[in-house]
């Protein structure tokens, strides 16, 4: 991240109407001082959390909270609970949460938590002590108006009442609605907000092949950017979608997908953890949901388990979901999916991330130079962290949004953001993780900047 973010700081630096009152030596001492402060977390703390369990042993567990950069408001990230986490992962993550912020303009800094456990492995009592654990382990830093943590993989709205039902004991007296978003309705979380970064991937996907698409398309024809060709293919024709992952992201939006009456969309594949399902006639995706609420999660495995549910599919290795030959890839399970060893099996020219970083640096710029459109994590799956500041406002103010209201605004926020990058994106060799890098950093420089922070 670090070399995409120096390469945005060259562009603004590169163009004299960005900041025109910094000229000369100012200007370059200026963009070192940014350099150094977006690449460097303002804090990282680290724990090790005891936890008795059930069998009479008692355990350290790694854990963490890095605090990125609060120039444009609170910390805001989510705490993920999983076996494979580490410092330099929730540090990445924490500055991709500043720079997610920036560009959706939504009030909060960037910041991150994680666990290193795998939560399968422990009871619901265990579970529930070290949800307690990390927030008394971490209590004089998180809060409403200092850091407020959200779920993450491995979590959800069960570890985020714990939560917030400890933090409230550690603070008696004090406001705790908004320490922790992502809650339960009952203990005052919005309407909405588990959907939310799904439909708000999904959406990024629609927004731009259809209504951008559509209403630009005699501009999209007289242009000759690649990325723009791409686009063009697939005017007014169906969709073939596969994604990867078939938790909270990527169930959401395959079901917007197989809903959807504005494209022509087949969603043919499908993959968890341990299987990848494929109809080349399409799935039957509210019946896979359905087996996967009652069965923990996990999507059908054998031909018996389909049969049962009536769903026609063929079983094949989960990692085969990459390199199928359909039309758009939504990527919603974990980091580097996409690398050096597979890249030139990716026959989709069309790629949305569901989730943070499924495609390493060198396969991003490869992917680019090919033409195909990637819609990044940084403006794809920012959903969750929209509606994570409607649940933070309506704590303060104490009312709630309709559902169908939350999707509104959460449609709204995301359509101003791609109405502004987009134009740039068609319109200039960048691909559009670039593009929206420089428009994030830029923002959030500008306000470095007037609050006196680059000397």
């Amino acid at each position: 991240m670090k070399g995409i973010i120096n390469e945005s700081l060259q562009a603004l630096n590169d163009d004299e109407s960005y900041l025109p009152d910094m000229q000369g030596d100012d200007r370059e001492k200026a963009f070192k001082s940014l350099e150094s402060i977006l690449s460097t977390p303002n804090n990282i703390s680290k724990s090790f959390l005891r936890v008795p369990l059930e069998n009479g042993r008692v355990v350290r567990i790694p854990a963490f909270r890095v605090q990125h950069n609060n120039t444009l408001g609170p910390y805001k990230g989510g705490i993920r609970f999983h076996e494979s986490v580490n410092e330099d992962e929730v540090s990445k993550l924490a500055e991709l949460m500043t720079l997610k912020n920036s560009l959706h303009e939504v009030p909060f800094g960037g910041g991150k938590g994680g666990v290193i456990i795998d939560p399968r492995e422990y009871t619901v009592k265990e579970l529930n002590l070290i949800c307690k654990k990390y927030v008394q382990y971490f209590s004089d830093i998180i809060g409403p108006d200092k850091d407020i943590p959200a779920p993450d993989m491995g979590t959800g709205e069960r570890e985020m009442d714990w939560m917030m039902a400890e933090f409230k004991s550690i603070h008696p007296g004090h406001a705790y609605r908004g320490s922790f978003t992502g809650k339960s309705i009952l203990n005052g979380g919005s309407l909405g907000r588990r959907e939310a970064t799904g439909k708000g991937v999904y959406f990024s996907f629609r927004y731009m092949m259809h209504d951008f698409l559509k209403e630009n398309k005699k501009w999209f024809r007289e242009n000759e950017n690649r990325f723009a060709q791409t686009a063009l293919d697939h005017l007014d024709k169906p969709f073939d979608i596969a994604v990867q992952g078939f938790g909270n992201v990527g169930s959401v939006a395959a079901l917007e997908a197989f809903q959807c009456d504005h494209l022509q969309n087949r969603v043919v594949a499908v993959s968890d953890r341990n299987v990848c399902l494929y109809n080349s006639d399409g799935l039957d995706i509210p019946a896979l949901i359905k087996y996967t609420e009652d069965h923990d999660g996990a999507l059908p495995t054998e031909e018996g388990q389909l049969d049962d549910q009536g769903i026609k599919a063929i079983i094949k290795d989960r990692d085969e979901l990459l390199t199928l030959e359909v039309d758009t890839l939504i990527l919603a399970a974990l980091e580097d999916q996409i690398h050096e060893d597979n890249v030139e099996e990716i026959k989709a020219n069309i790629i949305v991330e569901g989730a943070n970083g499924p495609i390493t640096e060198q396969a991003d710029e490869y992917l680019a130079d090919r033409g195909v459109v990637i819609i990044p994590d940084i403006l794809a799956n920012a959903g969750g962290v929209i509606v994570s500041y409607f649940e933070w406002m309506q704590g303060r103010e104490t009312q709630f949004y309709e559902e169908e209201e939350i999707y509104k605004l959460l449609f709204k926020k995301m359509q101003h953001t791609m109405d502004t990058i987009l134009p740039q994106f068609f319109g200039d060799p960048f691909p559009l993780r670039q593009n929206c890098y420089i428009h994030a950093v830029g923002k959030l420089s500008e306000v470095l900047y007037r609050q006196g922070k680059l000397y």
